[in-house]
């Protein structure tokens, strides 16, 4: 049997993302709706067909026939919502960052694993046929020896957004840079070793930042991440024999996302051409889709499946960049 899922609130995201997911998946239904304000939850029930409307969070975690929850609220409530959710006996999807520092992420773990619910960080991007075939790619040698990953993520905030005000969570690191950090961590197979950054900080938050991290086995990645450049989203990963080229990185489009792959002539071949390049198209998926289903696979599973994570070293990684960048 599929999950049956409940959404904690209105937000932005569970109308563009969640809620057409949940719809496409072959594993979740959505079965409930909370707000706390109750005119909007019905409101929104009645325009999307979800089946009952809550006046309060609360409310929608006691209903019996909610099997999973998604925590898209400000970074500051997800620790609270969380621990509530599992109280009830919910396994959670949380959207990132999974909280506001690694104490509290560690502490947020242990609490779900008590109450025998799963928490997973809602990263969608990673259960993207895309970024699954990538990560065959890199791990399969093809472009030789993984030496750099590069990634770009920015765009210009509404200066009254909520993730510009540092007691909820805020900065670009959080928000955006986390996709290039979590994709580096990805492809590298492993934790970095060591990490130095540089921001702009305005009113407490990071509005731009800049990272270099070095994993095990000779592996670079660079990151950056701005609340106040032109809109970016892109991942490039280099080895020894050839680079992948991920446009739309962590947004692929419902057109149909590519990457393309340079690979190096062997050296028999130099001088008798150019690099061998050659554009990846893969299916068309809803990468919420996906990742509603990897979420029902892990709770059918008893355990988080790859390439889902808790969140837990993700946060580690961001606080040690934060930390480097002085913020």
């Amino acid at each position: 049997m599929g999950l049956r899922w409940g959404l904690l609130s209105c937000a932005r995201i569970c109308r563009r993302g969640l809620i057409p997911g949940i719809r496409a998946s072959e594993t979740g239904t959505l079965a409930a709706l909370a707000s706390r304000d109750g005119s909007q939850a019905k409101a929104w029930a009645d325009e999307f067909e979800i089946p009952r409307a809550y006046g309060s969070y609360d409310a929608l975690l006691a209903d019996p026939e909610v099997d999973a929850v998604y925590v898209p609220l400000p970074n500051e409530l997800h620790k609270p919502w969380v621990e509530r959710a599992a109280d009830a006996g919910k396994h959670v999807l949380c959207e990132k960052p999974l909280a506001l520092n690694a104490d509290e992420a560690a502490a947020m773990v242990e609490y779900c694993r008590s109450r025998k619910v799963l928490l997973m960080e809602a990263f969608m991007w990673r259960h993207h046929p895309r970024t699954l075939a990538v990560k065959k790619l890199v791990d399969e040698g093809k472009i030789g020896e993984l030496r750099l990953i590069r990634s770009s993520f920015s765009f210009p905030i509404d200066p009254g957004d909520w993730r510009l005000d540092s007691n909820r969570g805020g900065g670009a690191l959080w928000d955006v840079g986390c996709y290039g950090v979590n994709a580096a961590r990805l492809f590298a197979g492993d934790e970095p070793e060591q990490i130095q950054a540089a921001a702009h900080m305005k009113g407490g938050v990071d509005m731009s930042l800049a990272a270099v991290m070095e994993f095990p086995n000779g592996v670079l990645a660079s990151v950056d991440c701005s609340f106040e450049q032109p809109f970016r989203c892109w991942c490039e990963i280099v080895g020894t024999r050839g680079v992948i080229e991920i446009p739309d990185a962590y947004l692929p489009p419902a057109s149909g996302p590519i990457a393309t792959l340079r690979t190096m002539a062997e050296p028999s071949d130099v001088g008798a051409g150019d690099d061998r390049i050659e554009t990846l198209t893969f299916t068309d998926v809803n990468q919420y889709a996906a990742m509603v289903d990897a979420f029902g696979r892990s709770v059918a599973a008893g355990r988080l499946e790859a390439p889902a994570e808790d969140g837990l070293l993700q946060m580690k990684t961001l606080d040690a960049i934060l930390r480097s960048a002085g913020g």
